[in-house]
């Protein structure tokens, strides 16, 4: 099949559009959604500036998804003095798989001339997760265990970095499980969450740098402050999990595309099928589910107040940002240490 934009031989046929599209068009696309979802979120605050550059730390951990945001992240900022880019990687400790996307990460940061910081869970933890697996003290899967230490290693080197923003590399596919996951658990709380977490836009400035009035609107709202955590963003969310295997592929970026040998989570994977599924049968599906389910968090975020805890303060043991006296990170590195 020829490409429905230059007549090239097409790589790509986008059952959702319905285009076929050329390796060219195909990277063309998915670079253009990416800078749509920059603009669109507002990631690029008026107050930025070359005397005061945003830094935006990226979630980089070799595979497909985070090595395209920071290819196509890199591309448009490499110029633009208000933005200050650094990859931040975790090696969790699993043998083999992990050294390998570190080396990825490396080669990629290292073609790019980027800032690369790696922060190791036996470093800052004291664990490793094959030993984490061998042990699980509280029955769980491993990315049950893997999910928390994960996220306050970003969380904490992200501040430690300076950071005014954690990008990370999810996809549409991602976004859209996640989504239907909340959906079927009817967790309202959780969907404000997510929107002020990373799905809403940043709030608009004037051209003074100041606070724009939220539309009255409240599918229009932008997310609500949270203080407590590094504000993350997901510049990836437009693009299909194939866009972004096939991007890769054809800029031969240096992708580690093997999966976790520890991954087992059952119930996203369910979900996963299903969609693939739906996708099969009805393209669209999961461009249809996110602009609906980003309504209804949008609503359910402005219903919630921001969903801001009254009591939300520090772990009493590590400092983190947690509801609880002890964060659930302290939670598990003590049932470890009891093992």
């Amino acid at each position: 099949m020829d490409c429905d934009k230059c007549g090239e031989s097409a790589v790509m046929h986008a059952a959702y559009s319905g285009l076929h599209l050329c390796e060219e068009h195909l990277c063309r696309t998915v670079e253009t959604r990416v800078r749509r979802r920059v603009r669109e979120d507002n990631l690029i605050p008026r107050s930025a500036t070359p005397d005061d550059p945003e830094t935006w730390v990226i979630g980089l951990s070799g595979g497909k998804d985070s090595v395209v945001l920071t290819e196509i992240l890199h591309d448009t900022f490499r110029e633009d003095p208000r933005i200050d880019l650094v990859a931040l990687s975790i090696h969790e400790g699993i043998e083999g798989y992990r050294d390998e996307s570190i080396d990825a990460c490396e080669e990629l940061t290292t073609d790019l001339d980027l800032r690369h910081e790696v922060v190791s869970y036996a470093e800052e933890f004291g664990v490793r997760m094959d030993d984490v697996v061998e042990e699980d003290p509280e029955g769980m899967a491993a990315c049950a265990y893997c999910g928390v230490f994960r996220r306050d290693a970003l969380e904490r080197y992200a501040e430690t970095l300076g950071a005014d923003k954690l990008l990370t590399g999810h996809n549409l596919d991602d976004e859209a499980q996640t989504a239907l996951m909340n959906v079927f658990e009817g967790d309202v709380g959780q969907m404000a969450s997510h929107y002020d977490a990373s799905l809403g836009p940043f709030p608009e400035e004037d051209r003074h740098g100041d606070p724009v009035d939220p539309p009255a609107d409240p599918t229009e709202r932008p997310r609500h402050a949270q203080d407590h955590h590094v504000p993350r963003a997901k510049p990836l969310r437009d693009v299909p999990e194939k866009e972004v295997a096939l991007y890769a592929h054809l800029r031969d970026l240096p992708a580690h595309i093997t999966e976790c040998p520890h991954a087992e989570e059952a119930y996203r994977g369910e979900v996963q099928e299903l969609l693939l599924g739906m996708e099969d049968n009805h393209p669209g599906t999961r461009h249809s589910i996110m602009a609906g389910y980003e309504q209804f968090a949008a609503m359910a975020a402005s219903a919630f107040g921001g969903g801001e805890a009254p009591d939300y303060g520090e772990c009493q043991r590590c400092g983190a940002p947690t509801g609880r006296r002890i964060c659930r990170k302290c939670d598990l590195l003590d049932a470890l240490e009891a093992v």
